[in-house]
């Protein structure tokens, strides 16, 4: 594709884009059963959130990665799949990926000009989204765009709206201030010792991203966690080698789409650097393990911070975990659709744990995770059906959990891993063969 230049450039600053323009080239031919998408970048601080970005938000899977940095310059490798497991074959898909990744000039992937965000956080509670949706449709704001996250307690939501009359921004200064003030007092909990923090701006910015700063900025990775009896918990050790000046994360999870995202997401925004890194999938489990240094070059300097730095992480895997039935609602857009419906599950005795809303062309596509009151996953079937009744049974559907296609192998139980304590045991073996195949050491026997 021939590049369309500016008039006001002059060579000089021709040859600076060309040389930090990042180079992208996909592969379909490479291996056997994924998509090769490689990058060649000059490196900066955030480039790799940004190119994880892009893969995660056309919901594509990951299912390794390679990341290797030689002075100035990043090399990266990211296996791809989409969501079946298949190769990408979609022509407009791989021109979207090669335009976007040769770029990088973008900050969110959907288009929020026009609109109002509101962000909020505050303490968890059940029935607190039906209280407010019901104050945002009390005060004539159109919900357009809409995330949720819950996680120990606490949640965190980002809301587009607009106003219902006028179909505009809402920007009047009085009207801004009513609609914190009233959320502020939804938001407030009993027993929270510290504020809600409520917030109206015109900013735009990627909503997923956002989540994870709030979420890291109100502190709940601090919090007592809510005992999983799941066994999916995330195992997280954090290690320094010091001969290269490295800190070693290595994390072991359970495998879902956007895993990669929230972890590099998390680490971008604690002002670490990646150097190299490698991912890998079996089965339903996942291996990712990262070698970073602070923006200033030094790696982790004390056992407070690694214990912060563990707890971050599992915090930012855990924030998305899917906890309850997933329930889909397409029907037709109208006022106060949102409050009706939160409604509705907070009276049959339903718990909203994450939810993400959006219109299109006045229709809503929206999905909710829903436990019982008492965060009980093994909600009621009587419980779902009274809701879809109330709701309508053809426009609110049960629907599973979305999986992850997987290539089954004899190494399938390769990374699974029963204690932390095992996995710390196993953790020097993997750091020093990581740090020989990236060339850093000359043995790891």
């Amino acid at each position: 594709m021939q590049m369309e230049w500016p008039t006001y450039l002059d060579e000089y600053e021709k040859l600076v884009i060309r040389m930090t323009t990042p180079r992208v080239m996909i592969d379909n031919a490479g291996c056997a059963n994924a998509t090769r998408v490689m990058i060649d970048s000059a490196r900066k601080h955030g480039i790799l959130l940004e190119a994880v970005q892009v893969l995660t938000d056309l919901n594509l899977s990951i299912k390794k990665a390679y990341i290797s940095c030689d002075g100035r310059w990043f090399m990266d490798v990211f296996h791809v799949t989409d969501l079946n497991g298949n190769k990408l074959t979609d022509e407009s898909v791989i021109n979207y990926i090669e335009q976007s990744l040769g770029t990088f000039h973008f900050e969110s992937s959907k288009c929020f000009d026009g609109l109002t965000a509101l962000e909020l956080t505050g303490t968890d509670r059940p029935g607190l989204l039906s209280e407010v949706f019901a104050v945002l449709a009390d005060l004539q704001c159109n919900v357009v765009e809409s995330k949720v996250w819950t996680h120990n307690g606490r949640i965190a939501s980002l809301i587009y709206v607009k106003d219902c009359d006028s179909g505009s921004p809402i920007e009047d200064s009085q009207k801004i201030d009513r609609i914190e003030g009233r959320l502020r007092n939804v938001l407030k909990g009993d027993s929270d010792i510290r504020s809600p923090k409520t917030l109206v701006s015109m900013a735009v910015t990627h909503t997923e991203r956002r989540l994870h700063q709030m979420m890291f900025a109100d502190r709940d990775y601090e919090r007592k966690p809510i005992i999983r009896t799941s066994g999916d918990s995330p195992l997280v050790a954090v290690q320094n080698c010091l001969e290269r000046g490295y800190s070693v994360v290595n994390i072991q999870s359970k495998d879902r789409t956007k895993l990669l995202f929230d972890v590099v997401c998390t680490l971008t925004d604690m002002e670490y650097v990646v150097f190299h890194a490698t991912v890998n999938t079996t089965g339903d489990r996942a291996n990712l393990e990262f070698f970073i240094r602070h923006t200033d070059g030094t790696p982790i300097s004390s056992e407070a911070e690694k214990q912060r730095v563990i707890l971050c992480l599992q915090a930012a895997i855990e924030r998305r975990a899917s906890e309850g039935v997933r329930l889909e609602l397409e029907t037709a857009d109208r006022r106060g659709l949102l409050a009706d419906v939160t409604r509705a599950f907070r009276e049959n005795g339903l718990n909203v744990t994450r939810a993400e809303i959006s219109t299109r062309d006045d229709a809503a596509l929206n999905v909710f995770y829903v436990t019982d009151a008492s965060g009980n996953r093994a909600v009621d079937p009587k419980m779902i059906e009274s809701v879809r009744e109330r709701i309508g049974m053809n426009s609110l559907k049960v629907k599973a959990l979305p999986m992850i296609s997987h290539q089954k192998s004899e190494r399938d139980n390769e990374f699974s891993v029963g204690t932390g304590g095992a996995m710390l045991l196993s953790l020097g073996s993997l750091v020093k063969r990581n740090l020989y195949n990236l060339g850093l050491i000359r043995s790891y026997s």
